[in-house]
C-alpha cells in the first residue's frame, strides 16, 4: 500500500480565541520497518498519524482505547477529537506549548505475515515514526486504556525516546476477569461472522462491553426506573442506552478490527521492572476492567520513580473520558514536571 502523503495545514485563528502561536497540523502516513511479535520476520507497515500543535515545540504522544483513532483533538477538517477536552490550546495538553502525535492502531492486516498484533508492535510503530519525523525524543507519552498499555510497552522498549509516561486506566497485564468478558464479546462477533450476521453480533458485543466500561453506581442512578411494555414485551430503561451504543459502534467500526485489537489487549504482558521512565499512574476505584489493585502492584514493581493518583468516579473504566475536568490538573502537572528539563 503506498504511503498516504503528509498534508500540512496551518491552523487559522478563531474569532473567540486567537492562538498564541502559529499552529500546524500534519496528517499523513509513513512506511516503517517493524518485526511483529506474532509475525514471520521483518516487514514494512504503513502507519497513519496526526502530528499537530506548535511548530518546534516538544512532542507528546497521546493514545486512547481500541476504538480511538488518531484524531485526538480538533484539526483541519475535524471540528472535534475524542479527547478535545484535554488536548487543545490552553488545555492540560496545551497545543500552544507542545505538538501532539497520535496514530491509528495497527491490525494484523497492516503487518504482512502476522497472525496477531501486540501492544509492543504499536509501541515499535510509534518509535519508528518518532525517528522518521525527526522528533528524536518525546516529552511524554500520555496513554489511556489500551493506550496506557502501549505506553508501558514504549517505555520498556524505547526508554531513550521518552522523558515521562502518563498511564490512565491501564496496567502491565490484563485482569483475568476482564479477559473473560472480552473473550465472550469476541465469541459473539466470531459467531456473527460465521452466520452472516456481522452487524448484529458486533452490536451485541458492544452492548456487553458497555456494561464493563461503566460503573455500577452510574447504572444504578441512570436506569433505576421500572420497565415499560412496548411492542409486545417489557423494555427496561437500560436497553435503549445499550442499543444506541451498539448501533453507534457498528456505524464506525469494523468487526475484524475489533477482534484484533480486543485480542491485543489480552495478549499484553509487560514486565514493570523494565520500565525505568518516570511514570504517573491514574486509576479509578470503580473501574472493573483495570482494578486498582493491579495499578498498585504496577506502581510497586516499576523500575523507575512512580506516582499513583486515585480518582473517585461513578463512571468506571470510562472515567478517563468522562472526568476530564478532574484529570486535567493531574495531566498538566505530570507534563510540567518534564517541560523545564526538555532538551
Amino acid at each position: 500500500m503506498p504511503a498516504e502523503p503528509a498534508t500540512v495545514f496551518p491552523i487559522p485563528a478563531t474569532v473567540t480565541a486567537p492562538p498564541r502561536c502559529d499552529f500546524s497540523s500534519q496528517r499523513g502516513s509513513r512506511e516503517v520497518h517493524l518485526e511483529p511479535k506474532y509475525g514471520q520476520g521483518a516487514c514494512r507497515a504503513t502507519v497513519r498519524y496526526l502530528w499537530t500543535g506548535a511548530p518546534g515545540a516538544p512532542t507528546v504522544i497521546v493514545q486512547g482505547g481500541i476504538s480511538a483513532d488518531r484524531d485526538v483533538c480538533a484539526s483541519p477538517g475535524k471540528t472535534n477529537g475524542w479527547w478535545s477536552e484535554l488536548v487543545g490550546e490552553g488545555a492540560a495538553i496545551d497545543l500552544a506549548q507542545c505538538r501532539v502525535l497520535s496514530i491509528d492502531y495497527l491490525v494484523p492486516a497492516d503487518l504482512p505475515g502476522a497472525s496477531a498484533v501486540s501492544s509492543e508492535d504499536q509501541a515499535d510503530a510509534l518509535a519508528a515514526l518518532v525517528d522518521d519525523l525527526g522528533i528524536g525524543r518525546v516529552l511524554a507519552f500520555v496513554g489511556a486504556s489500551y493506550g496506557a498499555m502501549t505506553g508501558l510497552a514504549f517505555a520498556a522498549r524505547h526508554p531513550g525516546k521518552l522523558r515521562r509516561l502518563v498511564a490512565l486506566a491501564g496496567a502491565h497485564r490484563p485482569h483475568p476477569l476482564a479477559t473473560a468478558q472480552r473473550s465472550v464479546q469476541r465469541g459473539i462477533v466470531r459467531l456473527g461472522l460465521e452466520s452472516g450476521q456481522v452487524d448484529q453480533a458486533l452490536n451485541l458485543a458492544r452492548q456487553l462491553a458497555m456494561t464493563t466500561y461503566r460503573g455500577a453506581e452510574e447504572f444504578s442512578r441512570r436506569f433505576a426506573a421500572g420497565p415499560e411494555l412496548r411492542e409486545g414485551r417489557f423494555h427496561f430503561p437500560v436497553e435503549d442506552y445499550l442499543e444506541h451504543a451498539g448501533r453507534s459502534f457498528v456505524a464506525r467500526f469494523d468487526a475484524t478490527r475489533f477482534l484484533a485489537l480486543s485480542e491485543s489487549i489480552d495478549l499484553h504482558d509487560i514486565s514493570p521492572e523494565r520500565v525505568r521512565t518516570p511514570t504517573s499512574l491514574v486509576g479509578f476505584p470503580s473501574d472493573r476492567l483495570v482494578p486498582l489493585a493491579d495499578l498498585c502492584e504496577l506502581q510497586r514493581r516499576l523500575g523507575g520513580t512512580a506516582s499513583l493518583d486515585v480518582v473517585e468516579s461513578p463512571y468506571g473504566h470510562d472515567a478517563f473520558l468522562k472526568e476530564t475536568t478532574r484529570l486535567a490538573p493531574l495531566v498538566r502537572e505530570a507534563l510540567e514536571c518534564c517541560h523545564g528539563e526538555y532538551a
